[in-house]
């Protein structure tokens, strides 16, 4: 009986083996991401701690959508945005939230310039209304949200912009930038590569100023090289590309406010690169990190915007090499966490808001690698 029972089994399973292996592959399947794997595309954490956000695409439907999930049931909750709303809209490859999360940064068309650098045609939607604004006409690189939500700062052509949600007019902040000279509000090619970041500018926590880097890259030495595209010939790309011992862009911190309409510029000594720029939590000060040429000492400094004095509150020399990193962080006071290898190991430091340390939080022969 058991012989006769497996023996049947094996049959069944064999038929059904030789039946999938015969089946045929449609058109349809290869195409609508039938075999695509499974994966979660522009994960975003929001602000409840409750739930998260991912970007999903129906291949059968054509549609693209922001949807909410409970971390805990894993279910969809909600549908925040899909091109099924917007007539105007039947494409979008990722998304960016205002800091209130009600409303979202759209990119389309999104044309890649090197490793991190790109630009598109952005749109802003309002949860409350359910409409999309588009931000400006033309390709634009790295739109941010104002703190308030109302504003939307951009750089296009090398020029720094900002485009008021509330009337739908666009404001010229830089007039100067100009293709391999002047860079306002991004970096130049170095500056991404190098320390890895494309976006040169930040809004303070009022909305009232930006600061932003400037580069100027007039005496940087030209390359070019043959680009291998979709045309009948290669097209030349000319760039400024500084080889060893040549210049760089000569860069400066500029900070602009938007209810004189003015610009600027921060005395920063000895400041060869400026790798980071972030505001504290008090609307006036800004913290800047300059590093020498050599990369080997680091300064961390405290702008006071309203009258321009710079004071250094942090530094960190080494006889090798200093890491630049995105590990600052400021609590409310406006002490903050800093990561530091000064004891062999990258650890985690507490220092207070003019630069005093106030507490080793990790020590061991480890590294923090990250923290949330």
């Amino acid at each position: 009986m058991y012989k006769l029972y497996w023996s049947l089994l094996f049959f069944i399973g064999t038929l059904s083996f030789t039946s999938a292996q015969q089946q045929q592959l449609t058109l349809e399947e290869i195409w609508n991401g039938t075999f695509k794997t499974e994966g979660l595309i522009v994960l975003h954490s929001m602000q409840d701690g409750k739930h998260y956000t991912v970007l999903n695409r129906d291949h059968y439907a054509r549609t693209v959508s922001v949807d909410k999930y409970n971390y805990l049931t894993q279910e969809k909750t909600a549908t925040l945005v899909s091109t099924k709303m917007l007539p105007e809209l039947n494409e979008f490859s990722s998304y960016t939230f205002s800091k209130d999360e009600q409303k979202l940064l759209l990119a389309t068309a999104v044309e890649p310039i090197y490793r991190r650098s790109r630009r598109g045609i952005y749109y802003s939607f309002d949860r409350s209304s359910a409409k999309a604004v588009k931000i400006a006409d033309t390709m634009i690189q790295e739109p941010g949200y104002s703190p308030d939500g109302s504003k939307v700062a951009y750089v296009f052509e090398n020029n720094l912009y900002i485009h008021d949600l509330d009337n739908n007019s666009t404001r010229q902040i830089t007039e100067d930038g100009k293709t391999i000279a002047i860079i306002n509000g991004i970096t130049d090619w170095v500056y991404e590569e190098e320390f890895s970041f494309v976006k040169a500018y930040a809004w303070n926590s009022d909305g009232s100023k930006i600061a932003f880097l400037r580069f100027d890259e007039t005496e940087v030495p030209e390359f070019s090289m043959d680009v291998y595209g979709t045309a009948l010939y290669p097209q030349q790309h000319r760039f400024k590309y500084p080889k060893a011992g040549e210049n760089n862009s000569i860069v400066s911190l500029q900070v602009y406010d938007l209810d004189s309409d003015k610009i600027t510029q921060v005395a920063l000594e000895d400041s060869y690169y400026i790798p980071r720029i972030k505001w504290m939590n008090n609307p006036r000060y800004l913290s800047v990190q300059t590093i020498n040429r050599h990369q080997n000492h680091l300064k961390l400094h405290k702008v006071d915007v309203l009258n321009n004095e710079v004071s250094i509150i942090l530094e960190e020399k080494d006889a090798a090499y200093v890491d630049v990193t995105d590990d600052l962080t400021f609590l409310e006071d406006d002490s903050f966490i800093w990561s530091s290898e000064k004891d062999g190991y990258n650890h985690l430091y507490l220092q207070g808001p003019s630069g005093d340390q106030l507490q080793q939080l990790t020590s061991g022969p480890w590294e923090v690698t990250s923290y949330y």
